[in-house]
């Protein structure tokens, strides 16, 4: 039983990115973590820490997680052309 548990968990969390007025802004999908930063950089290194410090010390199988989970980051980019 404990086996198709662990088949069961995701070993991925999956965030969206998008443009904001300022800032980029990350949301993951499957926990409550949020975050922003100036840059594509500093909003991965931001959404990576802030997925670290609130998986810190928490079972993962409890949020449906494999142990070492890796991101999966979708971005919205804007409109590439107008279309009528």
């Amino acid at each position: 039983m404990v086996h198709e548990r662990q088949e069961n968990l995701q070993h991925t969390i999956k965030a969206f990115i998008r443009k904001g007025e300022e800032y980029y802004v990350a949301e993951c999908l499957e926990i409550a973590v949020i975050t922003q930063g100036k840059t594509l950089d500093e909003t991965i290194d931001n959404l990576k820490e802030a997925v670290a410090l609130h998986l810190e010390n928490e079972d993962l199988s409890e949020f449906g997680l494999a142990p070492n989970p890796t991101l999966l980051v979708t971005m919205e980019l804007e409109a590439i052309a107008h279309v009528a």
